[in-house]
């Protein structure tokens, strides 16, 4: 798959991205779980242009119903990752689009509008923002570890026993910070901005592109048992620069 042209579709969704009327235009789905016009209108816009770029791969994506494509040639897509980020101009909001060849994810690019910053990955190429290479850090210890959380904000009857666990890698790492987009914090990871990143119960379109982006920059992503993720399923997704993986698996 050719991720230049991948590129130049993210790019060209930036003015329905940036639309601060339709980011308005909300409606609920579930609890704390949004939608908004951005959402609905960049969906459109991917699907119509993926179609033509590749016929015979599906679309997943977040604001549809979606069949099992385990196996299949698959676009991946969360048009807005961090809509309740969006719904109040908290500027951490991102595009997020993968390629999933039918075994592995072979392309991602995540695009944050709001700062300009576009990270892209190819299995195999490398890990770069803004066309520069980037790398996961050099942290070895929980002394020297900026962590990210995600708290599955859907699954608050888990909230005791998710804020437990945050409670606990606070106490063992330099802090915590929680973005609210789980594309960015994997970019974060990639490009070492933060050490670590994890969360519950993301759906493919949430981590399928980040997750290639942290394998590329040198870093190591599984659930939280240390297994391979299925990227066309939900998941516990750990992130890390690979020097910490095995410290976060024991506190999981």
């Amino acid at each position: 798959m050719e991720i230049q042209r991948m590129i130049e579709l993210v790019r060209g969704a930036q003015s329905i991205l940036m639309d601060e009327n339709a980011a308005r235009q909300v409606t609920v789905k579930g609890v704390a779980d949004y939608v908004t016009q951005v959402d609905l209108r960049v969906q459109a816009y991917f699907q119509q242009r993926l179609a033509a770029l590749d016929p015979q791969a599906a679309f997943l994506a977040e604001e549809q119903e979606n069949a099992d494509v385990a196996g299949k040639p698959a676009w991946i897509l969360d048009p807005v990752d961090g809509t309740t980020n969006l719904i109040h101009d908290y500027r951490m909001s991102a595009v997020s689009l993968a390629y999933y060849d039918g075994e592995s994810v072979a392309c991602g690019v995540v695009y944050n509008p709001f700062t300009q910053e576009l990270f892209t990955a190819q299995r195999g190429g490398g890990a770069f923002l803004n066309g520069v290479p980037i790398r996961c850090s050099a942290a070895r210890t929980m002394d020297d570890c900026l962590a990210a959380i995600g708290t599955a904000p859907y699954y608050k009857a888990e909230a005791a026993q998710h804020f437990a666990l945050f409670q606990k890698v606070f106490l063992t790492c330099q802090d915590i910070r929680r973005s609210g987009s789980a594309a960015l914090d994997l970019c974060y990871v990639a490009c070492g901005r933060i050490d670590a990143y994890f969360e519950r119960h993301l759906k493919p379109w949430d981590y399928a592109a980040g997750l290639l982006l942290v394998q590329e920059a040198g870093g190591c992503v599984t659930d939280w048992k240390g297994q391979p993720l299925e990227v066309t399923k939900l998941g516990d997704v750990l992130a890390t620069n690979g020097k910490l993986h095995e410290q976060f698996l024991e506190l999981l």
